[in-house]
C-alpha cells in the first residue's frame, strides 16, 4: 500500500483491569467504557498472533526496530507468567527480521524482585506513574477505598533504582494537575534520579474540557513555565521530554512526543481480546473514537495504517485546523494531542481544548531560551543551505513514494542515483541542481497536485529527467543523459534553455559533455552548444557576480518554475536589458556594502539566483521601481 507510514510503537494491553482507582484515567473514566466487555488478561493467542502481525509488518517495511509497550489497565496484574509468554513471543518472532525495544508501563505496586528479574532477562524497560510528592499523587492515584498509593510507589522505585536493576529504569510519568505545588512536583521526581521525566496534560476534549481552578485559559501553561524555571534553575538535572520537545521544535528540529509537533504517529494500540485500535488517548472523546474494526486475527497491520483516522493523524500542517495552520507557533504544539481537539459537532478539526496553554507555553519556552537556543541555520549560511538542500532531498523522496511507478520517472530517478554515486564531481553537480530555488518550487506543486488527485506523471518525470541531465553536464559525467522536450524546447536547471525543434513538436534526444561545452544529438544530427559553442539555439542562464571574491549569482529569467511570485516574472532578457541589470546591481551592492557592510557580506555568502520580475512597484514600496 503505497504512502502508508509504518507502525514502529505497539502499544500491548496485557491487563484490562488495575488494581487503583485514579478518578483521572482515561481508560475507566472518560467516555469509551470498552474495556468491560473485554478479557481480564490477554491470551497466548493473541500474543502470537501479535507477535507474528508484527514479524510480517517490520518486514514487509525494513523496519529496523520496533517498540513494544506492555500497557493496561495495570499490566503487572497479568503474572509473570504470562508476560514471560509475550517476551518469549515477541524476542522469537522479531529475531533476524528487527530489533526489539520492549516497555512496560506500571503503577508500580505490584513491582517485585520476580518482575525486575524476568525484565532484566529480556531488558524490558520500566516507566512508572508518579504524580510527584504525596500531596500532589494523592490527589488522584488512590486506591478505591481511599488509601493512598504514594508509599509503595517509591518503594517500587527504589527496587527499580537498586543495583541490580537500575538500567532498566526508563522514567517517571507525571500528569499535571494546576492544584500541586510544580516547584515540589519536579522536586520530588527530581529526587528519585530518573532516566526521564513525562509530564502528560489531562485527557479532555471541548465536550469535557480540562478543569482550570481559576478559570483562567493559561493555568497549564503558567503552571509548566514555573516548573521549566525551577528546571532551568537546577541545571536541567534531568531530561524532561514535553521541554526537550519544545526546545527541539524551536530550533527547527523534530518533535519528540505525539502531544506536539507535526510528525505523523506511527503507533497502534492491540487490546487484550486482540483489537487493533487507534492511539488510547482518543477514548477520551467519545465511545468507540478509537475503533477501527480490525483485529491480529483477521487483518495485518497494513490495514490499520491505511484506516482514516490513523491516515488523518499522519496530514502534518494539512491535518490541523485552519486557525492552527494560520498560527505561528503550530510547528512546535502540532495543534496540540490529536484527541483534545474534538467536539461534537466537527469531530478533530478544531484547535486543542489546550490552545491558550501550548501558545503560551511554547512563547514562554521560546521567550527564556532564544538566545541560546538559536538554530546555527540562523546564522551560519553554510549550515542554513545544508538544511535547506536536505528538505528537499526529504521532499523529494516524498514525491518519488507517489510516482515511483511511472517509467519515465523511474528511468530519471535511476539516473539521478547513477549521479550521486559517481564520486565528488557527481554528488557537487547533484547539489548544484538540488540547491537550485525552483527545484523546490517544482517538488512543492508537485506533491500538492498529487495530494489533489491531478498530478501528471510524465511532466513529473520530465522536470526530474533535466535535472539529471542537468547535473550529468555540471560534473562532466559519462553517464547517457537522455531529454524528453516538448514544444521543442527543454529547460536544464542552473544551465539553460535548449531549443530542440520547431513549437509544437515533441521528441527526446541524447546529450553528452564535451571539450568546449556540451553536445546534443537528435536523431542522426549532433549540435555543439554551452558556454563557447556559440550555437543560437543554446540561452544560457546568466549569472552576475556581487564581488571579485563571491560565486556568480544567476538571473534566472528561463526556469519554467519561476512563476511562484504574486508578481508574474520577466520573460527572457534581452542582451542589453541583462547589462543593464547588472549595472544596476553593481551600483545597489555598493551601496549596500557601504551602508550596512557586515550585512552586505553575509548576505553575498548566500545569495545563488536573482528572478527578474515583471511590472511596477511592489505593494508597499511608495514607488520604488522593483529589480
Amino acid at each position: 500500500m503505497t504512502g502508508l507510514i509504518a507502525f514502529r510503537e505497539i502499544v500491548l494491553k496485557v491487563h484490562s483491569r488495575c488494581d487503583l482507582a485514579c478518578d483521572h484515567c482515561y481508560v475507566y473514566e472518560h467516555a469509551d467504557q470498552s474495556w468491560r466487555a473485554r478479557p481480564k488478561v490477554i491470551s497466548p493467542e493473541v500474543i502470537s498472533h501479535t507477535a507474528s502481525r508484527l514479524a510480517e509488518h517490520a518486514r514487509d517495511h525494513a523496519l529496523p526496530s520496533v517498540t513494544v509497550i506492555l500497557h493496561g489497565g495495570e499490566p503487572l496484574l497479568a503474572g509473570t507468567a504470562r508476560l514471560r509468554l509475550v517476551c518469549e513471543e515477541f524476542s522469537r518472532a522479531l529475531t533476524g527480521t528487527a530489533a526489539l525495544d520492549l516497555r512496560i508501563h506500571t503503577n508500580g505496586l505490584q513491582l517485585s524482585t520476580r518482575y525486575l528479574d524476568l525484565f532484566d532477562e529480556f531488558g524490558v524497560r520500566v516507566g512508572i506513574s508518579l504524580d510527584g510528592d504525596r500531596a500532589a499523587n494523592d490527589r488522584h492515584r488512590r486506591f478505591a477505598d481511599g488509601r493512598t498509593s504514594h508509599p509503595l510507589v517509591l518503594a517500587a522505585v527504589a527496587l527499580l533504582r537498586s543495583d541490580p536493576y537500575r538500567h532498566l529504569y526508563q522514567g517517571l510519568l507525571c500528569t499535571v494537575d494546576v492544584a500541586n505545588d510544580p516547584v515540589a512536583v519536579l522536586d520530588a521526581l527530581v529526587e528519585l534520579e530518573p532516566p526521564r521525566v513525562d509530564f502528560l496534560l489531562p485527557h479532555a476534549t471541548w465536550e469535557t474540557p480540562p478543569v482550570r481552578p481559576d478559570g483562567a485559559p493559561d493555568a497549564y501553561a503558567r503552571w509548566l513555565l514555573r516548573i521549566f524555571d525551577h528546571w532551568e534553575r537546577l541545571g536541567r538535572p534531568v531530561p524532561v521530554r514535553l521541554f526537550e520537545s519544545l526546545l527541539s521544535t524551536l530550533r527547527g528540529g523534530p518533535s519528540l512526543t505525539e502531544s506536539l509537533g507535526l510528525a505523523p504517529t506511527d503507533l497502534v494500540v492491540v487490546e487484550t481480546d486482540g483489537t487493533l485500535e487507534q492511539v488510547d488517548s482518543l477514548k477520551s472523546a467519545f465511545e468507540g473514537a478509537a475503533a477501527t474494526g480490525f483485529n491480529v486475527f483477521d487483518h495485518a497491520f497494513d490495514q490499520v495504517a491505511a484506516h482514516p483516522g490513523v491516515r488523518a493523524r499522519q496530514l502534518g500542517l494539512a491535518g490541523v485546523s485552519d486557525s492552527c495552520r494560520r498560527c505561528p507557533v503550530v510547528r512546535s504544539c502540532g495543534g496540540g494531542l490529536y484527541t483534545h481537539r474534538y467536539r461534537d459537532r466537527n469531530g478533530f478539526d478544531n484547535p486543542s481544548v489546550y490552545c491558550t496553554d501550548l501558545r503560551e507555553l511554547v512563547d514562554g519556552v521560546e521567550g527564556r531560551t532564544a538566545l541560546r537556543e538559536t538554530a546555527p541555520q540562523l546564522s551560519d549560511p553554510t549550515e542554513l543551505a545544508r538544511s535547506q538542500e536536505e528538505l528537499t532531498r526529504f521532499l523529494l523522496a516524498r514525491l518519488h513514494a507517489d510516482l515511483g511507478a511511472d517509467p519515465g520517472w523511474t528511468r530519471a530517478w535511476e539516473l539521478l542515483a547513477a549521479v550521486e554515486q559517481a564520486g565528488d564531481a557527481g554528488a557537487d553537480a547533484l547539489d548544484a541542481v538540488l540547491d537550485h530555488p525552483f527545484t523546490r518550487t517544482w517538488v512543492l506543486a508537485a506533491l500538492d497536485a498529487a495530494r489533489e488527485g491531478r498530478q501528471d506523471g510524465p511532466e513529473a518525470a520530465r522536470r526530474l529527467t533535466a535535472l539529471a541531465v542537468a547535473a550529468v553536464l555540471r560534473g562532466g559525467l559519462d553517464l547517457p543523459a537522455e531529454v524528453a522536450y516538448r514544444d521543442g524546447e527543454v529547460y536544464l536547471p542552473t544551465l539553460g534553455l535548449l531549443r530542440l525543434g520547431e513549437p509544437g513538436t515533441e521528441g527526446r534526444a541524447a546529450l553528452h559533455v564535451t571539450d568546449e561545452g556540451y553536445a546534443v544529438r537528435d536523431g542522426r544530427t549532433e549540435h555543439r552548444f554551452g558556454p563557447a559553442a556559440g550555437d543560437a539555439r543554446w540561452q544560457p542562464v546568466r549569472t552576475w557576480s556581487p564581488g571579485p571574491d563571491a560565486a556568480p549569482v544567476a538571473l534566472e529569467d528561463l526556469d519554467p518554475y519561476r512563476n511562484c511570485f504574486p508578481r508574474p516574472p520577466r520573460l527572457r532578457l534581452g542582451t542589453g536589458e541583462a547589462e543593464e541589470w547588472r549595472r544596476r546591481l553593481d551600483r545597489a551592492w555598493a551601496l549596500l556594502h557601504k551602508a550596512v557592510p557586515g550585512f552586505a557580506a553575509a548576505a553575498a555568502t548566500g545569495l545563488t539566483t536573482l528572478t527578474p520580475l515583471a511590472g511596477g512597484p511592489p505593494p508597499g514600496t511608495g514607488g520604488a521601481r522593483p529589480l
